[in-house]
């Protein structure tokens, strides 16, 4: 027992050392938000369509891109997704083809367009690649786009109207309004013919046939412009500009819009499609944003999809705390005191359905100032929260911050990422691919259980608050019935069912409870031979637990915290999943990289790459502080 009390100090040690090292001088930590290739083809594809000729960039991004190419000449969004990935695939063919470094003669190019006319061609793509091919003049713009983009003007009182899309749906379907009602496409000398990745040759209707839906739908919509707007003439003309100050009254500080890479993509060339010229200081703005997203993976460029600097800087901070890094250290306070300037100080479109809260949220990016989300909160909440008492600005801080958490409370009990009450349930009925994850914001048990988790960890609350008893309420109604809970932003069952229950127990439900045991069965039945955890991102595409075959630390370190918060005593599983975090620390293996984070089902997964760091920290030091001090 001493050799493994030895082991888990020396390897939260080594953690701690690491994470102290690879802090940034501004107090924060810049770990990659890891996506794929997508954006790194876009980004290509958007530097030579604009004809910004910046060579070295669009070579990095090649050679990263041809780095992840499969021996069958497809592109993966995991490692166990099967044959490949088409829409991955496609938008990676036509990068490494636009950028003129590569032809289609190449063989590893021969080897792509093979794959991607055996998965069904460039008509089997996803929605949101069809609207770039569209605009880039690679694919036809369909002839019906099911939602109008008139809806933007309809007013708050209308049973369906702009705002009860997520904010997620509006940055991104904004700027495709606006593309799609003036069918724009641009093409340049340099780009490429992907007309033979076609497998037939359909009518251009029929190339979207996502969207050959009910159409009552639109004409249910256009009824109520008329009702409701009084200049019928001028409905159409009205609702570009207002589409376009939507746009234009939500970039941040760096030029992004909200901060996400294919809002921006996609806005830049809405306002060409609009007349701006390539040099308009809000495109090059947006551009120079774009590269910020940079960063280094191996040696490569990855344009990542946004920063996740305050996200990893809470985690962090937190993490170093419960391992026993006092919260005087002066990483410590660095972090800390970066946290403290991200608060927001703004109000979003967050208060269209929360109008009497004020500002007082985190977001996830370093460049976030209108975007606050609940999870961002409590993670910085956690972080700061030794200093509450020291320091009146973090007092400040802190009352603002639980304001705002406590005002973002469904009407149903849970929580939701990004804004309150924002699931119509008749929205994932629009013919939008993935309608459930673009236009709904739910509340979800990673969200609830993790809300849950920081009142009953780190505030006096009474456990009997009613704020509590709708969450421990929301998460009984919806455990599965094999005893997981579904994590919208995480992969996918362990990661809910970890933040389900440790956040009923922080607030005194018994781990004897039916709920808890249903939940730790299930846990200890999909434990590994290793003594690990690991699960698919398939789990995420058919909405049931899939096994991944292999253990991660990530999923391990979930798992583990779920079940010592449950037992009063280490118990063999428990042991072993120790056993595995500390023989496991230092691997390299496709397990090290494998995505554990999730964007939209079937289309964007993440590979956090703080993760393997933080969740093992926390869960030995949990071990640690449960089972070892408390035995002394």
């Amino acid at each position: 027992m001493a050799n493994v009390r030895l082991s888990i100090q020396n390897e939260m040690n080594r953690i701690v050392n690491k994470l102290k090292y690879e802090q940034s001088s501004d107090g924060s930590w810049h770990y990659p938000f890891e996506t794929g290739i997508s954006t790194d083809a876009y980004m290509i594809i958007l530097l030579r369509t604009l004809e910004i000729n910046d060579e070295d960039l669009i070579q990095a991004l090649v050679e990263r891109i041809e780095r992840k190419q499969e021996e069958n000449g497809a592109w993966k969004l995991f490692y166990d997704e099967g044959g490949g990935n088409v829409t991955a695939t496609v938008e990676a063919y036509y990068a490494l083809l636009y950028s003129g470094y590569r032809k289609k003669s190449d063989p590893n190019m021969q080897a792509a367009k093979r794959r991607i006319l055996e998965m069904g061609g460039i008509e089997s793509v996803q929605m949101f690649a069809k609207f770039m091919l569209a605009l880039t003049g690679q694919y036809p713009w369909p002839k019906f786009f099911p939602i109008p983009i008139e809806m933007i003007l309809l007013p708050l009182s209308f049973p369906i109207n702009f705002f009860d899309f997520s904010v997620y749906g509006r940055a991104n379907l904004t700027p495709i309004f606006i593309l799609a009602d003036n069918q724009y496409r641009v093409k340049t000398k340099r780009s490429p013919d992907l007309s033979d990745l076609f497998v037939s040759r359909l009518k251009e209707e029929d190339d979207w046939s996502s969207f050959q839906a009910d159409r009552s739908f639109l004409s249910y919509v256009k009824q109520a412009i008329k009702h409701f707007i009084d200049l019928p003439k001028s409905i159409h003309s009205a609702a570009v500009q207002h589409a376009k100050q939507y746009m234009l009254n939500r970039i941040e500080p760096d030029g992004t819009f909200y901060s996400y890479f294919s809002s921006t993509f996609f806005m830049i060339f809405a306002l060409l499609s609009l007349g701006y010229p390539k040099n308009h200081l809000t495109i090059t703005k947006a551009i120079n944003g774009l590269k910020s997203f940079i960063c280094q993976i191996n040696g490569n460029p990855h344009m990542q999809y946004t920063t996740a600097t305050v996200w990893n800087t809470s985690l962090v901070s937190y993490a170093l705390q419960e391992a026993g890094v006092s919260a005087a250290d002066p990483v410590i306070q660095k972090a800390n005191r970066y946290l403290l300037s991200r608060q927001h100080v703004r109000y979003g479109d967050w208060t269209v359905h929360n109008p009497y809260s004020m500002p007082g949220g985190w977001g996830f990016s370093n460049v976030n100032t209108i975007n606050p989300d609940v999870d961002d909160t409590t993670a910085s909440l956690r972080a700061i929260h030794k200093w509450v008492m020291k320091e009146p600005l973090f007092r400040q801080a802190w009352d603002r911050g639980l304001n705002w958490l406590f005002s973002m409370q469904n009407d149903d009990g849970g929580y939701a990422a990004f804004e309150k009450n924002v699931n119509k349930r008749v929205l994932h009925h629009i013919p939008i691919q993935g309608a459930e994850f673009i236009l709904t914001d739910p509340s979800t048990a990673d969200l609830t259980g993790r809300t849950l988790d920081f009142f009953g960890n780190f505030t006096n609350l009474s456990k009997q608050h009613p704020a509590i008893q709708r969450e421990v309420e929301w998460l009984m109604d919806h455990q599965e019935k094999n005893g997981a809970w579904y994590g919208r932003w995480g992969i996918c069952y362990i990661y809910g069912t970890w933040a389900a229950v440790t956040g009923l127990i922080s607030v005194g439900v018994s781990p004897k409870h039916p709920v808890i045991q249903k939940a730790v069965k299930w846990l200890l039945k999909i434990q590994n031979n290793d003594g690990g955890w690991g699960e698919s991102c398939k789990s995420d595409i058919e909405k049931t637990y899939v096994p991944l075959g292999a253990s991660t630390l990530t999923h391990t370190a979930w798992a583990l915290g779920a079940l010592i918060a449950v037992f009063g005593e280490p118990i063999p599983e428990i042991q072993a999943g120790i056993k595995f975090l500390l023989q496991s620390a230092e691997r390299e293996d496709w397990t090290t990289s494998y995505p554990t984070g999730q964007g939209m089902a079937g289309g964007f997964y993440i590979h956090y790459h703080s993760y393997p760091y933080v969740f093992p920290l926390l869960a030995l030091s949990h071990y640690q502080k449960k089972f070892e001090i408390s035995h002394v």
